[in-house]
């Protein structure tokens, strides 16, 4: 990762995951406490469960299960898991089956697809 002054450049898009910027929320009473928001909306794929797509392929890859190139993972999702495991699938190199419900709507569907 390099600093710039528009912000960090990094040399992958996972290497985004999980450094998004906090907001110190000043304009509402919090009493004693300081209030922040991470805004978790910042990451690649749009979702907090890029983090968890990237914590379930870096465990299995550690634990031998996985293999780039070899292994093809199946999961079944409807939702925001399946973007976020899509976006590291395909940067560390598995092919990735996404099982979805019928009632998925067509727009959802064709994200994930």
């Amino acid at each position: 990762m390099k600093e710039t002054p528009f912000g960090p450049v990094f040399d992958n898009v996972l290497e985004g995951i999980g450094k998004t910027p906090m907001v110190k929320i000043s304009k509402i009473d919090t009493g004693p406490c300081e209030l922040f928001l991470k805004l978790e909306a910042n990451n690649p794929g749009g979702s907090i469960k890029d983090r968890i797509g990237l914590a379930m392929i870096e465990a299995a890859e550690r634990d031998g299960l996985i293999t780039p190139g070899k292994t093809t993972i199946v999961e079944p999702t409807s939702g925001n898991t399946g973007i976020g495991l899509a976006l590291v699938a395909a940067v560390r190199g598995y092919k990735l089956i996404l099982v979805m419900p019928e009632s998925m709507s067509m727009e959802r569907a064709s994200l994930l697809s």
